[in-house]
């Protein structure tokens, strides 16, 4: 590869490789997501790459400069429930559940001839075929900017990147602009930070530019992204590493930092090799490491694999792990902006935050201001899934409300259902209800309903869910990961979970309710960090919104969601029962009674509710009262 060495060479790299994107006669793009790769995709793109290879008079390129047709894998496309996904250019078709038997009628239908398949296109909610990503209502009403390119070129082409733009923001900062110039930008862009508190960018970014006298500055990435159903930086660090190290790079020029870590969380593997190839490939450039473009600017980055610890997606924790020491919270002051990495002044933000800095500096505050709130500008990534009827990536302004979200991009209740709530914030996050789905979608708006944005992860329900167990669930997810350095969190976390286990079990008392909200408020009030602060919060939403479920689990051990196994009443109707005694053959504890051809009967004090009657009847006169 031949180093861009300056800004001339940059433009020239940036025409051969627009001239190359340009020249392909078909391009087909499979999603590589790690969603896309569990359902298939690698086998897909490496049939479509022979299928074509035995093209005549066809030259294949996987990420090169010859035309003809390109086979190319991208990163999310965003209807991650639907993979295999495929995009067919220059005829934009968007195929869903792709199957390796179906490459060989897209290749002799739609590459060579230009013709749809129409049975692969995606179907809305009228059964009217979308055969493009903006006929698609959940495609059509996102506004990406984040997540731009994802989808829609090679996720590790450096040259395709630069096609799109790439670097342009890099180059605009190291020869027009001085590091004040971009930290003011950043400032007056009220970029905030996507990771969970919503802290401004720039004030960051200042703090840590102020100490002129540092040896050694550092600036940090946190993608660690522990929380339960959320990928949305996963998606970002495999789907357009590039943008995430320009992003760093300019913050790197901006506070006079030299050096970056990415802490990537230990269950995205995808994402560490994509990056480890796109750093790479940036040094090799001269777009990463020493005298960059030529401009004797300098900054190096590095990949840090975390162990999977959720602890650690807390700033100080995160830094302690990158030094090689356990990933504990430190009390604060003095903060990581004075003293993060090994003690020096350190800019941390998250994948999303750093991803959103190249079309800020390239385009200004003014342009990220037209977008969003006036008090969260931009937009923010969302992973939706749960009970909606499409599932994925999706990316909106920030103040989008719920409705919009849940069932103009979305679908709607999976099933025709009932929307009931919704998990905003992941397992340090509060439940929304339907009196929340208006509410726009902001850093300070969900605050006022004990709820935090957090990193973005939806995870939608119905009704049949039982919201006592939501909480038993998160509850139990944040006391396995406390790191145990502060008894509030270590011992509070711990007595809220067996309190929430004795109700799920039927064994709750209405003492149990006025504990739980002493303890969370304790919690919440004392822990060290702000994971620990923020632990309690489904607890808090949950009793507050849906308190008469908690006292159904109490006081007439109903779980009216069924869901609750120890309250589950399994009863048979002896209008339908046909005595065919299957279930009572069946039962593992004989607790049936009942003859031949006579209606049976379930031993209630017996029964230890398996289910295996409900499941086995054949005539379905098994219920759940």
């Amino acid at each position: 590869m031949i180093k861009i060495c300056d800004n001339a060479a940059l433009d020239l790299r940036r025409a051969d490789a627009r001239k190359a994107l340009e020249s392909y006669e078909c391009r087909i793009l499979v999603c590589a997501g790690t969603g896309c790769i569990a359902s298939g995709s690698q086998v897909i793109a490496d049939t479509m790459r022979e299928l074509c290879k035995e093209l005549p008079n066809v030259t294949v390129e996987c990420s090169g400069h010859v035309p003809h047709i390109g086979v190319a894998q991208t990163g999310c496309q965003g209807l991650c429930e639907l993979g295999p996904l495929v995009r067919i250019e220059p005829w934009h078709y968007q195929y869903v559940k792709v199957k390796p038997e179906d490459c060989a009628e897209i290749v002799e239908q739609s590459v060579l001839q230009g013709k749809p398949v129409e049975r692969l296109f995606y179907r809305d909610q009228k059964d009217q075929l979308c055969p493009k990503p903006e006929d698609i209502p959940f495609l059509a009403k996102q506004t990406r900017i984040v997540l731009e390119h994802c989808g829609n070129i090679d996720a590790v082409s450096l040259d395709e990147y630069i096609a799109v733009g790439g670097y342009e923001a890099l180059s605009k900062a190291l020869f027009q602009m001085d590091p004040d110039q971009v930290v003011d930008e950043i400032d007056r862009s009220g970029l905030r930070g996507r990771g969970g508190g919503g802290f401004k960018a720039g004030t960051k970014w200042k703090q840590v530019a102020a100490h002129k006298d540092a040896d050694v500055k550092y600036v940090v990435c946190n993608g660690d992204e522990g929380d339960p159903g959320a990928f949305m930086d996963g998606s970002v660090m495999e789907g357009d590493p590039y943008k995430l190290i320009e992003g760093m790079t300019l913050a790197g020029y901006a506070v006079g930092a030299t050096e970056g870590y990415i802490y990537v969380r230990a269950e995205y593997p995808n994402s560490v090799a994509r990056l480890h190839y796109a750093i790479a490939q940036a040094e090799e450039a001269g777009l990463l490491g020493d005298d960059i473009l030529g401009s004797g600017v300098s900054f190096h980055l590095h990949v840090n694999r975390g162990a999977g610890a959720f602890v650690c997606g807390e700033g100080s924790a995160l830094t302690a792990s990158i030094e090689g020491n356990r990933g504990m919270p430190r009390t604060k002051p003095p903060r990581t902006v004075d003293q993060g990495l090994w003690e020096r002044p350190t800019v941390l933000n998250n994948v999303e935050t750093y991803a959103n800095v190249p079309d800020i500096v390239l385009k200004g505050s003014d342009w990220f201001h037209t977008i969003g709130t006036e008090n969260s500008p931009g937009t923010k990534t969302f992973s939706v899934t749960g009970s909606i009827a499409n599932t994925g990536l999706i990316e909106v302004p920030m103040g989008t409300t719920l409705r919009e979200i849940v069932y103009d991009i979305g679908g709607g209740i999976k099933g025709g259902g009932n929307f009931k709530a919704v998990q905003i914030g992941g397992p340090s996050g509060g439940c929304l209800t339907k009196e929340h789905l208006d509410v726009g979608l902001d850093f300070d708006s969900v605050k006022k309903y004990d709820a935090i944005v957090g990193s973005g992860g939806l995870v939608v329900m119905d009704e049949h869910t039982c919201m006592v167990e939501v909480a038993r669930f998160f509850m139990s997810f944040t006391q396995r990961e406390s790191c145990g350095k502060c008894s509030p969190c270590r011992i509070g976390t711990k007595r809220m979970l067996e309190i929430l286990e004795r109700i799920v079990a039927g064994k709750g008392t209405m003492e149990d309710l006025d504990k739980l909200e002493e303890i969370a408020k304790f919690v919440q009030k004392n822990s060290l960090c702000g994971l620990g602060k923020s632990a309690p919060l489904p607890v808090i939403s949950t009793l507050k919104r849906f308190r008469e479920e908690y006292k159904e689990h109490i006081t007439i051990k109903k779980c009216a969601a069924h869901v609750c196994e120890a309250l589950k009443l399994y009863k048979i109707d002896q209008e339908k029962c046909i005595g065919c005694t299957k279930c009572a053959r069946n039962c593992p504890v004989d607790a049936i009674t009942g003859s031949v051809k006579k209606p049976h009967a379930i031993l209630v004090n017996k029964c230890i509710k398996c289910g295996t009657c409900l499941s086995g009847c054949p005539v379905g006169a098994v219920h759940i009262e």
